[in-house]
């Protein structure tokens, strides 16, 4: 390809993506809201632009083949907060990428967007809506945005139900995990199969306890190799015996299906400083 845009850029996720993302391309463009990222690769540029700006979205995108869209706040807030980035910032981003002629739109959906789901039932991926906090219903809004700009207007679209992207500090993460070496797969799959049309599938690793069922996007040909199951019996100690009516234990949204809308996810979840956002 000729060109790539990866939003978010200067994340924690959106630094793991950036030097596979730069070697599948001519040109990667990383955009963010900070003043600047570091070490940049020989094909990389830096746009700093707000994803609730429609023209420096237009902009960004000029010439572009497709856009990995990991741009948004990535915890629950006030959805005021969360409209500009999070809604308006998503609609830029489809909008924008169908005005510029793109191919295809990778988004890093979330699985907040089916959060209240009991992780008894291994839900697929034709799962019905169902969030959990502003933060889940802004990953549907852009699923469904997703979808109907592939059905209106034939641009395609891979929505990723990430699960959770960090080190492994909590009895959910055993079931949860994504690795960083499985995102990369989950997202370079996502670039480079060759049709995709609107399709979802949940960014999980080989878990042994995965909650999620990821038959019906094997058409991508993501195949995960790590196991959160080697941290199990540590993690399962360290946490003692787990109370099987609170929310955040047995909803797949966890802490985010436990918190008052508009209060944070992420401070419940035991993270470490470097997996925090």
């Amino acid at each position: 390809m000729k060109k790539l845009v990866l939003t978010g850029a200067a994340g924690r996720l959106g630094s793991h993506l950036r030097a596979p993302l730069s070697q599948m391309c001519d040109t990667l463009v990383s955009t963010d809201i900070a003043d600047s990222i570091s070490d940049l690769h020989a094909n990389e540029t830096y746009v700093k632009a707000d994803l609730a700006d429609f023209d420096a979205m237009v902009s960004l995108l000029e010439g572009a083949d497709m856009v990995v869209h990991f741009g948004a706040i990535v915890d629950e807030a006030p959805f005021e907060e969360l409209l500009g980035p999070n809604f308006i910032g998503a609609y830029n981003i489809w909008e924008a990428a169908h005005r510029n002629g793109l191919r295809r739109v990778v988004y890093a959906s979330s699985i907040h967007a089916v959060g209240m789901y009991p992780k008894n039932e291994c839900i697929g991926i034709d799962a019905a809506h169902r969030p959990d906090t502003f933060y889940g219903l802004a990953k549907c809004f852009a699923e469904d945005l997703a979808s109907m700009y592939w059905d209106k207007r034939g641009l395609e679209a891979v929505c990723l139900r990430i699960l959770s992207c960090a080190q492994v500090t909590n009895p959910r993460a055993v079931g949860s995990w994504l690795s960083y070496d499985d995102l990369i797969q989950l997202v370079t799959r996502s670039v480079d199969t060759p049709i995709t049309g609107f399709s979802i599938i949940y960014g999980v690793s080989n878990n042994d306890r995965a909650p999620v069922d990821n038959s019906g996007a094997a058409h991508l040909g993501y195949r995960p190799k790590d196991n959160a199951e080697q941290f199990a019996k540590e993690i399962y100690a360290e946490a003692g015996p787990l109370d099987p009516q609170d929310p955040a234990n047995f909803l797949h949204g966890g802490p985010f299906a436990a918190v008052d809308l508009g209060n944070s996810g992420m401070a419940l979840l035991n993270l470490k400083e470097e997996d925090r956002p």
